[in-house]
């Protein structure tokens, strides 16, 4: 493909890459796709599965048997609401949230029991449904009997904008003023809330599981001193109703099914924990729709024809990897659906480009190139390859690496051509192994010596301790396997240098013949170090700027050896060497 050729395929990835990005934050922007966003949201619920229940949050329901056996029209009568509330305040209940909409007067003696009940604990949040334009709640007959009773009345309701398609998922700071039952309780057990955690449609709901998740004791058995002291002592309480037939049944992203009190409860656990839960920051956000729409056109700009393909088919494995790890592990929402319309359209347009452009040159290139290299590699080397049939190269950090067998010449002259030749080819094998092994790339052969390259041609975060792990390797068990099958009289070193940096590696050649080969400064004093490990006595003599790349270099026994001056460099080299084993 022409450099002109090449230019304009370029510019119709990069333009695929921006549009992408482009729809990927439209869509999170607008949320057009948000009930299919949050139907993901629900998956990693699922995927994460039941978490422990809570420890410091305990549910009383009113279930069906406490309803049977009481056996009142409800809503019951306020003097069983008042012995529960008397059986919590003497277990010594941190909280006491009470998930019933006391509204109006009933008998004098229900109320007074209830509202005395209250104020001998002064632990206890009523909820309220009702809230007027100014803040107002008609909770127990308003302010002055709450006063009256040491209680505050907090919001009960979860609106629309926090329960999508019908599924509680999110939790209000407030209603009108009045703080949600949550946020009232968990401020009331001494938990510090940030309000900005509660912005657009609300803070996230950690639901621990599907229903009966969150440890529940029955009412009945409440109001009978049924239940230890032990169960409820410094737990804030929530009771509420539980039986079907009084119908405060919702669904949460973990589940249908899920008592409203159920939730509530799972709401004050959220706050008590500090929001674990949260939407992943605006700027991540961007940049992980950015990168999911992007990163296939560019891996195109590079992976000519189709050989992009797996691509987008990792990226999208990955994807769903990283979201429901962040979310498992961190407690981050990212976006999911945007991210992955923003993969599609980047797929999409790569593949139109492709088949503009490298579909048709590949036929080209492959009838070109057939007669120069073997068919296995033809796609390789006609992707990087240019009209000149000179193969281009790229910059890369990485680490080179030499290896020279010393005296092998002197000590093989005794030796039969056969005997040499095949003592070499098990020296060869035995460090090219090694350095196979470690995932470097074997550059060439040089007679007895060997040049290595660690982070190319592909790419390699940790080359500086594969390089070392591999020179470890061939200065130990390898060399010793070696001489335990070669036909020398006396065990022969191995000098190994080892340099890190900018490496400038590709295929080059002429029309006829190609190989692979890294080239640069670092080169240069990985083979000068090398043939410095005579002078310095030791066996393998390794650049400080090695030292500086490597991920652990706690897991490898470095020992100074000092400045070295290295010929055709003016500054000296700070030169490390490996201590053998045993010190």
């Amino acid at each position: 493909m022409s450099a002109g050729r090449q230019r304009r395929r370029t510019a119709l990835l990069l333009a695929v890459a921006i549009v992408a990005a482009g729809c990927g934050l439209a869509a999170d922007a607008t949320q057009v796709l948000r009930a299919a966003e949050l139907a993901t949201v629900d998956a990693r619920f699922d995927v994460r599965g039941t978490r422990s229940p809570p420890a410091d949050v305990v549910m009383v329901g009113l279930d069906d048997r406490s309803v049977e056996t009481i056996d009142e029209r409800p809503p019951i009568r306020r003097r069983h609401h008042a012995r529960v509330i008397e059986r919590l305040s003497e277990a010594g209940a941190r909280v006491i949230v009470y998930d019933f909409d006391f509204t109006g007067q009933t008998s004098v003696r229900d109320d007074n029991a209830l509202l005395t009940a209250m104020r001998r604990a002064g632990t206890v949040i009523v909820a309220t449904t009702r809230v007027d334009a100014d803040g107002r709640s008609d909770a127990l007959g308003g302010a002055r009997t709450r006063r009256f009773a040491r209680t505050v009345a907090a919001s009960a309701n979860f609106p629309e904008r926090t329960q999508r398609g019908g599924v509680v998922r999110r939790l209000p700071y407030a209603e009108r003023g009045v703080p949600s039952l949550a946020v009232a309780a968990a401020r009331r057990a001494g938990a510090a809330i940030d309000r900005d955690r509660f912005s657009g449609d609300g803070a996230w709901i950690d639901v621990p599981g599907p229903a009966g998740t969150v440890p529940t004791v029955s009412f009945l058995d409440v109001r009978d001193g049924r239940v230890p002291a032990s169960r409820l002592r410094g737990k804030v309480v929530v009771v509420g109703a539980t039986a079907l037939a009084l119908g405060d049944i919702r669904s949460t992203a973990a589940g249908d099914g899920v008592p409203g009190a159920e939730i509530h409860a799972a709401a004050v656990e959220t706050l008590l924990r500090g929001i674990p839960l949260r939407d992943a920051p605006g700027g991540t956000a961007a940049l992980w729709i950015v990168l999911a729409g992007a990163l296939t056109p560019l891996a195109a700009i590079r992976l000519t024809g189709l050989r992009w393909l797996p691509v987008p088919l990792l990226t999208a494995a990955l994807s769903a990897v990283i979201a429901q790890a962040a979310f498992g592990a961190g407690g981050r929402i990212l976006p999911f659906v945007p991210a992955v319309l923003a993969l599609g359209v980047g797929s999409a347009g790569s593949f139109a480009v492709a088949y503009a452009t490298d579909l048709r040159d590949r036929r080209r290139l492959h009838a070109l190139f057939s007669r120069f290299v073997p068919a296995a590699v033809v796609d390789e080397v006609a992707a990087a390859a240019g009209e000149d049939l000179r193969l281009g190269g790229v910059r890369r950090d990485g680490t080179v690496l030499f290896c020279d067998l010393r005296g092998f010449t002197s000590a093989a002259e005794p030796l039969s051509p056969e005997e040499v030749i095949g003592m070499l080819n098990v020296y060869l094998t035995e460090m090219s192994d090694a350095i196979l092994d470690a995932g470097g790339t074997v550059v060439s052969f040089m007679g007895d010596g060997i040049m290595a390259v660690f982070g190319a041609p592909l790419p390699q975060d940790d080359h500086a301790d594969r390089a070392l792990r591999a020179a470890a390797e061939m200065l130990g068990p390898r060399l010793r396997r070696f001489h335990e099958v070669s036909a020398l009289t006396a065990p022969l070193d191995l000098g190994v240098g080892v340099a890190s940096g900018p490496v400038m590696s590709g295929n080059v050649g002429s029309p006829r013949r190609v190989e692979y080969t890294a080239v640069g400064d670092t080169t240069n004093t990985a083979a000068r170090l090398e043939g410095m490990t005579k002078e310095t006595g030791v066996p393998i003599l390794i650049a400080d700027s090695t030292r500086q790349r490597l991920r652990d270099p706690g897991g490898f026994a470095l020992e100074e050896v000092g400045d070295v001056a290295v010929r055709g460099r003016e500054a000296t080299v700070c030169a490390w060497t490996l201590r053998p084993p045993g010190g």
